[in-house]
């Protein structure tokens, strides 16, 4: 049985595996300690914890000198979004060049959107208001995370693994298109005001009050790091207090969450595609959460007990 056999596009099945490939490792993860101790020392499991893990959760990870080669420093995390603001950006210059110029989006990107979804794109059609606002939201979001990268975090010697950082590379040139085939594979195409506008308005303020939790978290996580006079005093690891933190380990990653809820909304609530990728974040966000809450639980005795890894009450 192949994905095509289910009425998957190319672009959802993408979405549906990295998804799935996600919960397979946050379970395996989970089922870990229980396994026992020999089989965690082995080569094979150290090499999935260190395609796993990031940052404060990979410091502490017994690793063969030969897989410190693929290292690369998570500082580098801003290059994610500099790409990401670059190409998006790009994209929603295209749709509005598109909408009052009325040109077309180039062949090769119009073919590339055609083997992605299985789709023949219409020549000359507008893409929806709720496309190109979610095209306008992901850029506003890829810039902030990008400033808060540059101006906000405080970094640690902290590393990833390079396939982490390839994937991350591609990941947000895969999101721009994801949005494109949205709009190319959306039920109903009519006009640009056509979507249901209660449902984009709650999309649009859900994104805002996730951005600015999102934010704060940063801030807090900063300040661990920085003296009364804002300059930084210790690269140490400190048990997170204040704002959410109080109810999760990993607000931040709550709100990413939720930011991509609000697209899926400003989107109309009826991307199949989009929901495949707010999926993948769950299972994506699920797993760092608990990698942070496990280290978090494990390094402080005192570490408050009613605090869950992500989700409030949840999980």
């Amino acid at each position: 049985m192949t994905w095509s056999s289910l009425g998957l596009s190319l672009i959802d099945s993408c979405w549906l595996f990295l998804a799935l490939c996600f919960l397979v490792a946050f379970s395996v993860h989970k089922a870990s300690a229980q396994l026992p101790r020999e089989y965690r020392k082995s080569s094979l499991f150290t090499l999935f914890q260190d395609l796993i893990r990031y940052g404060k959760t990979k410091q502490n990870l017994h690793r063969a000198e030969w897989l410190r080669v693929f290292d690369v420093p998570k500082r580098w995390f801003w290059h994610f979004y500099a790409i990401s603001v670059c190409w998006n950006v790009f994209l929603l210059l295209l749709s509005f060049n598109l909408i009052y110029q009325l040109q077309s989006y180039p062949p090769w990107l119009t073919g590339m959107l055609e083997i992605l979804t299985g789709v023949p794109s219409s020549f000359g059609q507008a893409p929806q208001l709720s496309t190109v606002l979610v095209q306008l939201l992901l850029c506003v979001h890829s810039l902030r995370r990008l400033l808060e990268c540059l101006f906000v975090s405080v970094f640690s010697d902290g590393a990833m693994h390079l396939v982490q950082y390839l994937f991350g590379l591609g990941y947000y040139i895969v999101l721009g298109l994801t949005v494109l085939c949205s709009d190319l594979t959306a039920k109903g195409h009519g006009t640009l005001l056509s979507c249901s506008d209660w449902i984009r308005a709650a999309g649009f303020v859900l994104f805002i009050a996730a951005s600015l939790l999102q934010h704060h978290s940063m801030v807090l996580l900063a300040e661990l790091r920085k003296g009364k006079s804002g300059r930084v005093e210790t690269l140490a690891h400190r048990v997170p207090e204040g704002g959410w933190f109080e109810l999760v380990s990993c607000p931040h990653y709550f709100a990413e969450l939720l930011i991509y809820v609000s697209l899926g909304f400003a989107l109309g609530g009826f991307s199949f595609t989009w929901w495949l990728v707010v999926l993948y974040v769950l299972f994506n966000q699920a797993l760092s959460g608990q990698l942070c809450h496990d280290l978090y639980v494990s390094k402080y005795e005192s570490y408050p007990k009613h605090r869950r890894a992500f989700i409030p009450f949840v999980l």
